[in-house]
């Protein structure tokens, strides 16, 4: 459990892999801005459980409203949530966060059929599809090798379940999103990297959520794809605490 910072509270919502860990530069930059809270993601039969565990993380902490963001998959969990729970979400920021009608792609739908038999493959080749948004992202060359040590690190001591993983991916709630994002009141802010640098959710699949929430704002981080919050954590905490305070740049 991540519980850092002080002023108005926001909750983040991990990705797939469900553990805060693999956010703590974006959770750190956001905590010298506000009240940050995140957890890492429980095993779930569906998205009422979900649901259930954010309600949960706010009793617990004498919370009665907060600013929600969900980073990728968790941006799912945000929606959910904000449209079963507006009474108690303040604002809702989705990043890089699939759409109804986002579905896996074939590389990806190998790993989802077999989690742990593609786990080592999966994971032995990140590097290689992450490479050019870090060397987009990060200038020199020994800030580049700093954040992939650190980066490794942080995923070596924060190991995750292929099993629930898949498990995940399996209980999005489909064409139920457009119903839930129909019900959203809070402002929403939608965050996405570049299109040829995101190779996980492809940016024109976050984007329908401009469409399907009313009064949706976007924000592009140029230079950046899926991991935008991590490689540029500082930038990332400005545009959404900037939004969070009521501006928008």
């Amino acid at each position: 459990m991540f519980d850092h910072g002080s002023g108005s509270p926001l909750v983040v919502i991990p990705g797939v892999q469900g553990r805060w860990e693999w956010m703590r530069p974006a959770l750190d930059a956001l905590a010298r801005r506000h009240r940050t809270i995140s957890y890492s993601l429980r095993a779930a039969d569906d998205f009422e459980q979900f649901v259930a565990q954010m309600d949960a993380t706010l009793d617990a902490r004498g919370i009665d409203t907060a600013a929600i963001c969900g980073v990728s998959y968790g941006g799912l969990i945000a929606l959910a949530y904000a449209a079963a729970r507006p009474e108690r979400t303040e604002r809702l920021v989705l990043v890089s966060t699939p759409s109804p009608s986002w579905k896996p792609s074939p590389l990806q739908a190998r790993y989802l059929g077999r989690p742990w038999l593609s786990a080592p493959i999966f994971f032995a080749t990140a590097p290689t599809r992450v490479w050019p948004e870090i060397a987009a992202a990060i200038d020199a060359w020994p800030s580049r090798m700093r954040f992939c040590v650190e980066h490794t690190v942080r995923v070596a001591t924060a190991p995750v379940d292929p099993s629930q993983m898949a498990a995940r991916v399996r209980l999005r709630p489909g064409q139920d999103l457009c119903a839930a994002c129909a019900r959203i009141t809070a402002p929403t802010l939608v965050v996405t990297g570049e299109p040829a640098l995101d190779t996980v959710v492809p940016v024109s699949s976050t984007m329908e959520y401009t469409r399907l929430i009313r009064g949706a704002r976007h924000e592009k981080m140029s230079q950046t794809g899926h991991i935008g919050l991590v490689t540029q954590p500082d930038r990332f905490a400005g545009i959404v605490s900037g939004f969070l305070n009521g501006s928008h740049s």
